[in-house]
């Protein structure tokens, strides 16, 4: 049976596949179209969960996070200037440090920056895992509006 941990961590890694896997084989204008009302876009939304994935992670287990190589205010919120590949290669660089931080880290240590959310890294990956599945959600509804698909996800 699998330790409390690792399956926090498995649940984790299957949202995020979730996630590219809902966003595989679109093109660069279908993922930098906004389909809802509200304006987001799928590039965006993947965007933010690169962002989400380094102020829990990084900033509130941690204390700091490494910097970004680019103005943090450069764009309307869920949208992004930047290209695919490199909002991607974010996303899963992102990914890769809080994986790192999450084995380091034992689930009941103190968090660097407390949150009324959170109380540790438990707490962390639980929040992380909700917030993925939430958007993992909202772009299976984007993908059904861009170009029907449905259904998408690792096989």
């Amino acid at each position: 049976m699998a330790d409390e941990k690792s399956t926090l961590l498995s649940f984790l890694h299957a949202q995020r596949a979730v996630v590219l896997a809902i966003l595989d084989g679109l093109g660069e204008d279908a993922l930098a179209t906004a389909v809802l009302p509200s304006g987001w876009t799928p590039l965006g939304m993947v965007e933010h969960l690169g962002y989400a994935e380094r102020h829990w992670f990084q900033e509130v287990v941690t204390g700091t996070a490494d910097p970004v190589s680019w103005p943090d205010d450069d764009h309307e919120p869920l949208r992004t200037p930047r290209s695919p590949e490199v909002v991607f290669a974010f996303y899963r660089e992102q990914c890769r440090r809080s994986d790192e931080i999450f084995a380091a880290t034992p689930l009941s240590a103190p968090l660097k920056t407390p949150t009324p959310l959170t109380g540790d890294l438990r707490g962390v990956a639980l929040h992380m895992i909700e917030e993925t599945a939430r958007h993992a959600g909202h772009l299976d509804v984007a993908r059904e509006l861009l170009d029907g698909r449905t259904g998408l996800g690792p096989r």
